[in-house]
């Protein structure tokens, strides 16, 4: 027994964000069905032998339909009116070409959840535009953010950020919506659009003094903004370290020798001075951390329990010891033979634990457009 057995998730999503939601939901015990034109998703086609598709859609089923025909149509509507929720990311007019709005699905299936994901909210100026992860960094402020902190132009994050940030308020979205539904018994359709919800993840952090009316002073947050505040370097290659509290500064200025002049420069004296001076505080601890090795600083820092991590790159992250102990890979038997190493689903849970994950779906036009389990009430 898994946490959302019995759950029916219809995924007409692609590419990332609305897949990554879906998977979430998979990886929890829910039944997701992938919709898929002919040719594929076109995140089969990207990246190294498909690997974002084969960690974007591990556990589900999948069904081919062309949805440009009226049959596909017909074959997608009936799915729907035996789901508990459908996903799509098709901007609002062409859900309502394909009859894909709660309105259109309600009689046939009164309790079916509309999950829509998208660029851009309904009633604005935007709403009719596409929008991809790249766009909505960029229009989001992340982008601009970026640059300033490095003192440089406008820079994106080498992550699909955005995608999987929405993707992750679509999948919580999605189970609101059913608790409303089973406590209420109101079924309704919900949007989570992209812009909006990265602008509030990057306001949160950084909309600064702006947050009030008079402003109270400029945007950010002048710690995330400072230069400093990155990976250091020690004698022999790179460690991150955060010291946060009053705690850890005077632990480790203790542990380079160099207690007086935590107390004498009145800029590192307290927790007000240091974030008003958060340049120099940084550049005082990269310059310490080049004394030693990486080895031996994060035994002294570990043992005084200051914060401190590896600078893992991604083959890092596979011979990770912690990863290793808590069994974070996972191997998956492909489709196709081979086997991909993906991470563990979310969390431990005491009573309803998720099963292995499962291998993504081929591409199989003669696929059945049946859900495979009895329904349940998740």
């Amino acid at each position: 027994m898994t946490a959302l057995a019995g759950l029916r998730v219809l995924d007409a999503s692609t590419v990332v964000m609305g897949p990554y939601a879906t998977r979430l939901l998979a990886d929890l015990g829910a039944e997701v069905l992938k919709v898929e034109p002919p040719e594929g998703d076109v995140l089969r086609r990207a990246g190294q032998g498909g690997a974002m598709f084969a960690h974007l859609n591990r556990g589900k089923r999948g069904v081919v339909l062309d949805l440009k025909s009226p049959e596909g149509q017909a074959a997608l509507r009936g799915l729907a009116a035996e789901a508990d929720v459908l996903v799509h990311n098709m901007r609002p007019d062409a859900a309502a070409r394909l009859g894909l709005r709660r309105q259109d699905l309600a009689e046939a299936n009164p309790r079916l959840i509309v999950a829509c994901a998208y660029g851009y909210g309904a009633g604005g100026p935007y709403a009719a535009r596409p929008a991809y992860d790249d766009l909505i960094q960029a229009a989001g402020g992340l982008a601009a953010t970026i640059g300033a902190a490095r003192g440089g132009d406008p820079a994106y994050v080498p992550l699909t950020l955005a995608d999987r940030v929405v993707g992750a308020h679509l999948a919580f979205a999605v189970m609101a919506a059913l608790a409303c539904r089973e406590r209420t018994g109101i079924a309704q359709e919900v949007e989570v659009p992209m812009f909006e919800t990265f602008a509030d993840l990057v306001a949160g952090d950084h909309l600064g003094g702006l947050s009030f009316d008079p402003p109270e002073g400029g945007p950010h947050y002048a710690r995330l903004m400072s230069p400093q505040r990155r990976p250091y370097r020690t004698a022999d290659g790179w460690i991150a370290v955060l010291l946060y509290t009053d705690a850890h500064w005077r632990r480790f200025f203790a542990l380079v020798g160099r207690e007086a002049e935590l107390a004498e420069d009145s800029r590192l004296a307290t927790h007000a001075a240091r974030q008003a001076h958060i340049d120099h505080a940084y550049g005082r601890v990269a310059e310490a951390l080049l004394e030693r090795g990486t080895a031996a600083w994060m035994a002294c820092l570990s043992d005084a329990d200051i914060p401190v991590a590896p600078v893992n790159d991604i083959p890092g992250l596979l011979d990770d010891p912690h990863l290793a102990a808590t069994g974070f890979w996972r191997r998956v038997e492909m489709p196709d033979g081979r086997v991909l190493r993906s991470p563990a689903p979310l969390g431990r849970w005491s009573g309803t634990p998720p099963a292995e994950p499962g291998p993504p779906p081929p591409l199989d036009p003669a696929a059945p457009a049946l859900w495979s389990q009895p329904a349940g009430r998740p």
